[in-house]
């Protein structure tokens, strides 16, 4: 079935050789690293509060199943609620982050990197 399209040349997906691509400018290396940086301690943080969870059921099951209101224990709440609510929050502070370092970027160079046109982004 594939081979009855002739409307473009196929194109097998190669590989890349890793130790033949050009090393990274400094200022993309130090923008990568400071990237990985931020999301790994906020991976941290949430993995951290995530795995305080099971912990806390365990040791605290009298604090931990007690209801809030309704039917809604506080391992609900912390399982379900906040730990969305902390996703998002944690989502907006990595943007922040990388807004912020992507101005100081723009403005100790003066050049527009990763800026596209006709975008402010502060």
């Amino acid at each position: 079935m594939a081979n009855e399209y002739t409307e473009y040349d196929y194109v097998a997906a190669g590989t890349i050789d890793v130790s033949e691509l050009p090393p990274l400018d400094p200022e993309t290396n130090k923008i990568m690293k400071d990237e990985f940086s931020t999301g790994f301690k906020l991976s941290l943080l949430y993995y951290a509060f995530i795995f305080a969870i099971p912990i806390l059921n365990w040791f605290a099951p009298e604090f931990m199943f007690s209801r809030i209101w309704g039917g809604m224990t506080y391992s609900w709440f912390l399982t379900g609620i906040v730990a969305m609510a902390m996703a998002f929050i944690i989502a907006y502070i990595h943007t922040a982050l990388y807004e912020k370092r992507l101005q100081k970027y723009q403005s100790s160079d003066g050049s527009s990197f990763g800026k596209p046109e006709g975008r402010d982004i502060g």
